[in-house]
């Protein structure tokens, strides 16, 4: 693709190359937010229905709500430190700019699947179902932006997408009391949908940032996208009577009052915006299936949180998922480090024949030198 779109100026720094001296900090920023924003909203979520909050609009609300706290990373360097020149926003196109609110669109109907799915699943269920998502990241991955299948990412997928299943079956005894069956299955593929709609979401992202080599552009799109799903979401709680909801909700229903259920709702707003903005920097920086593999591997850390502090049931069943969850992304890691090392390999050798190619021609050019100089001393004698 040309760099001469304007998402890319020829005088951008590519800070998704690795060799930016700042790629290695953007990826732990990311990864520090998407594993505290992962852990922590999928707790305070479940936190919110177990004391009796039961609006589901406002579960889907707060996931992207918290989107003017963006506002503060995009705005600051330029106009109060000075740090970059580039001006908020100056990139956007108008395709770039649809795109992000379709997707946007696709987020809101996602977050109220999550919804759906947290107020009727405990926190370790609906985790371990999410990882589902995985094998149609990489098939989706494979058809949009032309993933390489590997055994490394296949085994992977294979692991995950086998731990789910085994949940799946063998969970049907892990119903909150007063539960229905019905309402159960219903958060079951309320879950899955929710899976399988963030497995679209991956690699259409990846195929849009390969677009945009600045990382303040993935902030800017992601404001984008999350006030075109604030706004489906207030537009749902508008219809459904959300606010009053919301209102009564704090004063009558919460159990812990008022005070705490705002505070729940504003700490869930913070922690959400962290799950996103680290998963937009992740498929940023890598790509869409290590991503993926990435937010998996913290669905066991989700699972160990909803046992320790809500009690969730963790038999036979779930500690197989468990380990197999980690097993397939063990796998990956260990794929990745080898991949890595190979290319170190492949990048020395390639280093030490050019350097034999650059000698062989000095000796060359030296003994072309050499025969010169004898034929201008034989002719001078003669």
């Amino acid at each position: 693709m040309s760099t001469s779109n304007p998402t890319t100026p020829s005088n951008e720094e590519d800070q998704k190359s690795k060799k930016n001296k700042r790629y290695k900090f953007l990826l732990g920023i990311n990864y520090i937010c998407l594993f505290v924003g992962s852990v922590s909203s999928s707790l305070l979520s479940k936190f919110y229905f177990v004391h009796k909050g039961s609006s589901r609009w406002v579960s889907t609300w707060v996931q992207c709500a918290g989107f003017p706290l963006l506002l503060i990373p995009i705005f600051l360097p330029h106009y109060l430190f000075k740090c970059s020149d580039r001006k908020p926003f100056s990139g956007f196109t108008p395709r770039i700019l649809i795109l992000s609110v379709l997707v946007g669109l696709m987020l809101g109907v996602n977050n109220f699947l999550i919804s759906w799915g947290n107020s009727y699943l405990p926190v370790s269920t609906s985790s371990l179902l999410l990882s589902s998502q995985l094998i149609f990241t990489l098939l989706l991955s494979v058809i949009i932006v032309k993933q390489r299948i590997t055994f490394q990412n296949l085994n992977c997928v294979i692991l995950l997408t086998l731990s789910s299943v085994l949940l799946a079956v063998g969970s049907h005894h892990d119903k909150p009391q007063g539960l229905t069956r019905a309402k159960y299955f219903i958060g079951f593929f309320c879950t899955v949908g929710a899976g399988l709609l963030f497995a679209l979401y991956l690699p259409v992202m990846e195929k849009i940032y390969r677009e945009i080599y600045n990382y303040g552009m993935v902030m800017e799109m992601q404001v984008v996208m999350e006030v075109a799903a604030t706004a489906l979401a207030t537009a749902g709680m508008a219809w459904d009577g959300g606010f009053p909801e919301m209102r009564r909700e704090s004063l009558e229903v919460f159990d812990l009052g008022e005070k705490a259920y705002w505070v729940t709702v504003m700490v869930n707003v913070v922690t959400w915006q962290l799950v996103f903005m680290g998963t937009a920097g992740m498929v940023f920086l890598t790509s869409s299936i290590t991503g993926g593999i990435c937010m998996t591997a913290l669905l066991a850390m989700n699972v160990l949180g909803g046992v320790v502090v809500y009690g969730d049931a963790f038999g036979g069943v779930k500690v197989v998922s468990t380990v197999l969850c980690v097993w397939g992304f063990c796998s990956y890691v260990y794929g990745m480090y080898l991949k890595m090392k190979d290319d170190e390999k492949d990048k020395e050798n390639n280093g030490n024949g050019e350097d034999l190619i650059v000698m062989s021609n000095k000796d060359h050019h030296h003994h072309h030198e050499m025969e010169m100089v004898e034929v201008n001393l034989a002719a001078n004698h003669v």
